[in-house]
């Protein structure tokens, strides 16, 4: 197949497989799913969903989140890992969007990605799912299952998500990335990944990604 013909494949099955793309991170505004996406980072989703609850009960707009202190707000999200630098984030970004955009999250990646502990995946997800701009963030399943289907070189995410955008039409990118993503944690683990379950690996597969297969 070509990487067309591979990337048409895809779409098909995964549409079949999931043609709803609920969110996994509860949220109900742009400022939390922002924050939930911040705290994502080395966390699963599973984990962020308990602790958002109990951080937005204190604190569900940036105008509320600076009356918090750092130490408050760290002892809140410590079970999501990396709480240091992930508090301090979340104060201080709150700080600028409640001086510099009136407490709205701004609605542009570099606006977005000069806010504290924000780079471009996180920006990326808060473009698309909050504000519907087509974006491909690009995650470690999707960085994973894009070169073992031989649709990038996979040599970084950079690279992986220009690829993607040149493959797949702009109109799914947002519905996409999130079916990939679900394919990759139910169908296409990192390790020791099945070839009765990862049945798109092992039709479209590298011959890496194929000796994988168990």
């Amino acid at each position: 197949m070509t990487k067309k013909e591979k990337a048409q494949y895809v779409i098909e099955e995964l549409e079949k497989c999931y043609p709803e793309t609920p969110v996994p991170l509860g949220h109900w505004d742009a400022y939390t799913l922002l924050i939930a996406v911040l705290l994502s980072a080395q966390c699963t989703d599973e984990r962020v969903n308990k602790i958002t609850p109990v951080l937005f009960r204190r604190a569900s707009r940036p105008q509320d989140m600076i009356r918090l202190s750092v130490e408050e707000i760290r002892d809140i999200i410590r079970p999501c890992g990396l709480a240091p630098r992930k508090s301090q984030a979340i104060y201080d970004l709150s700080h600028i969007l409640t001086d510099k955009y009136n407490g709205e999250v701004p609605q542009s990646f570099e606006a977005l990605e000069e806010l504290p502990g924000v780079g471009h995946k996180t920006a990326s997800v808060v473009m698309s799912q909050a504000f519907g701009f087509p974006a491909f963030p690009v995650d470690t399943h999707i960085h994973r299952l894009m070169t073992r289907w031989g649709l990038t070189s996979g040599k970084n995410v950079k690279e992986t998500e220009r690829d993607a955008k040149k493959l797949f039409p702009k109109e799914l990118w947002n519905k996409l990335h999130l079916q990939i993503i679900f394919y990759g944690r139910s169908h296409s683990p990192a390790r020791s990944p099945k070839r009765d379950v990862d049945y798109i690996t092992a039709k479209i597969g590298t011959k890496n990604a194929l000796e994988e297969l168990k």
